[in-house]
């Protein structure tokens, strides 16, 4: 074992799992604390309009996220495979590479959101009386997009060889600056909306900053010689080939978001006021998920590139038991606490009522959840983009139909809006388990 780096190629495959899925779930969690800091403090300081109009921006900022750090995440996967396989040379340059297609996709994408988020926002039905702010939040976040996306990227690499500690440092401070900074410029300034995306945008720019200065000080792989900075279209090719999947899986599940809020936008302020805060407290639910699917990830990446594949098995059966042990303890949580836990976001009482009861019908649903992030972030692990994108198709058809079927024609109402998220997951869970057994579990054994 290197400073910072993780070889998970030996030794006890729990081990490795929890000991890297640690650090990545604080600072997942802290991730989300980005969120949750707007939503808390514009919903408690501001009011129920501004934090619909913070939440009716949700799917249509993750739209331009995502379509950016699918490449990072791809480009990491490369790197634990190499790392796998003792190629450190190829390390290095496929840091370098992606680095480089990361510097140019975000400041794109950027300026393409900025230009077009008052017609996304208008095809989603977003309600007068919020707009304006919401197009201001968004434009604000497109500016920041190529400080998130950087990142990203860093911590893909960084945690591609092992090392989920460093990144998780610099996010804790961030995420604390961005915290303060939302206090003092939404309360204190009072610059409502607009002070909750500057204040974002400036401790993104900390963690990327931070990261990628304590990444070249630290690990022996950020330690580039000129000659590694050579641009290679090969290597670019494998992380596009790899990375673009994943971008466009993210974002047609953002798109399939966006049809979702537009459903929910029909109801009014209050629905939207408890979707948004329901979404932001399953964003928290989604990061032990999202460590495991990733330390799944880098470990089957670096056991599948040493030609290991009965350790990878081994990973595959160890994470579905450690799932199911953490979604029995989240669904005991939210039977018993939904409505307290939504009552941190606001104050009204109606919308913590209709939050919590939407918490409870979801949380029914985290199994078919959980079974989703294991089973992909093996299959990621191996390289199989096609998955990441087939999988995306599958939730956005299931998000673009069932919403309006289970809310219309079936009379639910708005609880049909949370009932037919947790069927989503359930169609995406079966068919991420049939994926796994048709393409990967008959190599495993061979």
């Amino acid at each position: 074992m290197k400073d910072h780096i993780t070889d998970m190629t030996v030794g006890d495959p729990v081990k490795h799992i929890l000991l890297f899925s640690l650090p990545a779930l604080i600072g997942n969690i802290f991730q989300q604390i980005y969120n949750l800091a707007d939503s808390v403090i514009v919903g408690r300081f501001v009011g129920p309009d501004a934090l619909a109009s913070v939440g009716a921006t949700a799917s249509v900022t993750f739209l331009f996220f995502a379509l950016c750090n699918g490449i990072g995440k791809g480009g990491g996967i490369i790197v634990s495979q190499y790392y796998g396989a003792g190629d450190d040379d190829s390390v290095k340059k496929c840091i370098v590479n992606t680095g480089f297609i990361m510097l140019i996709v975000p400041v794109m994408f950027g300026i393409i959101g900025y230009m077009i988020s008052p017609w996304l926002l208008r095809i989603l039905a977003t309600p007068g009386d919020i707009i304006a702010d919401a197009i201001m939040y968004i434009r604000y976040m497109c500016i920041g997009l190529l400080f998130v996306s950087l990142y990203n990227y860093l911590a893909s690499m960084l945690r591609a060889l092992g090392d989920s500690r460093t990144p998780l440092y610099f996010l804790i401070f961030s995420t604390l600056l961005n915290v303060g900074l939302d206090i003092m410029f939404v309360y204190n300034l009072k610059m409502g909306i607009k002070g909750a995306a500057l204040a974002t945008i400036i401790a993104q720019f900390v963690a990327s900053a931070g990261c990628f200065l304590f990444a070249c000080w630290t690990n022996p792989y950020f330690k580039l010689r000129s000659r590694d900075f050579v641009i290679q279209a090969r290597m670019c090719w494998m992380v596009v080939r790899l990375g673009v999947p994943m971008s466009l899986q993210f974002a047609l599940i953002s798109i399939s978001a966006m049809a979702v809020q537009r459903v929910v936008n029909a109801y009014g302020t209050v629905v939207i006021a408890a979707f948004t805060a329901t979404s932001r407290i399953e964003q928290l639910i989604h990061q032990p998920y999202t460590t495991l699917g990733a330390s799944l990830s880098t470990f089957t990446g670096q056991n599948f590139g040493a030609r290991k594949n009965d350790r990878v098995y081994s990973g595959y059966v160890k994470g579905l038991l450690i799932m199911l042990v953490m979604t029995a303890v989240m669904i005991l949580t939210m039977q018993l606490f939904g409505g307290a836990i939504t009552g941190l976001f606001v104050t009204d009482p109606r919308v913590v009522e209709l939050g919590g009861f939407g918490l409870r019908i979801t949380s029914l649903f985290y199994p078919a959840l959980g079974l989703i992030y294991v089973v992909r972030g093996v299959l990621l692990g191996v390289g199989d983009g096609f998955f990441a994108l087939f999988n995306g198709i599958v939730e956005v058809i299931g998000r673009f139909t069932l919403p309006i079927l289970m809310t219309s024609y079936m009379g639910m109402g708005s609880t049909g809006i949370w009932v037919s998220a947790g069927v989503v997951w359930v169609l995406s869970g079966v068919t991420a388990w049939w994926r796994y057994r048709t393409y990967l579990a008959p190599s495993l054994k061979s």
